[in-house]
């Protein structure tokens, strides 16, 4: 096995299977979109033919939505899992959202849950999308101040009742709007655990081969429900031992298209990193401050063939990369200038064509 190489294709990083940036999310089952700009690239990266319009095209359509959903934090579902998965996961992040009120000081009762919830709802039916701007307008013509901490939480209760989730995009701003204009109506709950199984299903066809630590670091749901997942799947998940842990993989597992001498410009909180504890197995344990430090914050990472090996700078108007691990054949150094190698150049390119269009 070459988790490496597995992880690639799986991830679709390597001989991408997918057209549009709303297969490439309903595949991954759930993109970390913590970075508003960067999370187009992490989807578009992934298709044959990047394109920020089919982004925006399939984001306000909604066939692409974002949301705080898995461990509390933003992610990109399709449309197609997106009530099944709120119906997962809504529980566990209402209780770790509770927790950090709680951490903060901060009691909400149901009573203004639900004055502000109405009001947030409104808003975003006025006004198809809304930012956060038009919300703290709405509720100062109805007599109410929030500061912005406590505003963020109502939004947030708001999508994990399946009230709001994302609107159109934008260049900086996220916009909210009604869950139902955009995803359609709620249809009926989802049986736990047929949910269980397609999570499974779709997190180890995407990130294999992956640990049971993976997944459960990933999920945000406890071990018990993530053993539940994999014994659902029995018989299509395998297990193989790979420097003394165990992973898993699926029976369709992708092994060919990789080709060697290929480099990737990585986002910041992409799922290559943060979709595992095992970051190991493309990141080498010396450099990994050099990647996220231990409060969570992730930086633009290169991978050379995929193993994470330096930085880059996405927002720059030229190519500005540093390399951590000094085997790296990359660049050759004058006084004054750097020169890249092709396959970095052309990597380079492509992001910049799409970051420009």
């Amino acid at each position: 096995m070459n988790p490496v190489v597995i992880r690639l294709l799986s991830q679709q990083l390597a001989a991408p299977q997918f057209n549009t940036p709303a297969e490439v999310v309903r595949h991954l089952c759930a993109v970390q979109a913590q970075e508003y700009r960067m999370m187009r690239w992490a989807v578009a990266m992934r298709t044959k033919k990047p394109s920020a319009k089919a982004f925006k095209d399939a984001f306000d359509s909604g066939s692409i939505i974002r949301l705080h959903l898995l461990r509390g934090t933003w992610q990109l579902v399709s449309a197609q899992d997106y009530w099944w998965m709120l119906d997962l996961f809504s529980p566990r992040a209402i209780s770790v959202t509770n927790g950090w009120m709680s951490s903060n000081g901060i009691v909400i009762t149901e009573k203004e849950y639900r004055r502000i919830g109405d009001i947030l709802a409104q808003t975003a039916q006025d006004k198809g999308s809304a930012t956060k701007d038009d919300f703290v307008k709405a509720l100062v013509d109805r007599g109410i101040t929030l500061d912005d901490h406590r505003l963020s939480y109502h939004i947030r209760m708001a999508e994990f009742t399946g009230t709001l989730c994302s609107g159109d995009l934008l260049p900086m701003k996220a916009t909210y709007a009604l869950a139902s204009k955009k995803a359609g109506p709620r249809p009926g709950r989802t049986d736990r655990d047929e949910a269980l199984m397609m999570l499974t299903r779709k997190y180890f066809r995407s990130r294999q081969p992956a640990t049971l630590e993976d997944f459960v670091w990933w999920s945000g749901l406890n071990i018990s429900d993530c053993r539940r997942g994999i014994e659902l799947q029995k018989d299509y998940i395998r297990k193989e031992r790979w420097n003394g842990r165990d992973f898993f993989l699926t029976d369709d597992c992708r092994t060919r298209g990789f080709r060697s001498g290929k480099f990737l410009l990585i986002p910041p909180y992409d799922e290559y990193l943060i979709g595992y504890k095992s970051r190991d197995v493309v990141l080498p344990p010396e450099y990994r401050h050099k990647a996220h430090n231990n409060s969570g914050i992730f930086q633009p990472v290169i991978a050379r063939d995929g193993i994470i090996c330096g930085n880059w700078t996405p927002f720059k108007p030229e190519l500005q990369a540093e390399f951590f691990i000094p085997s790296t054949p990359v660049a050759k150094h004058s006084s004054s200038t750097k020169t890249y190698p092709e396959p970095l150049q052309h990597a380079w390119q492509v992001y910049t064509r799409f970051r420009n269009a």
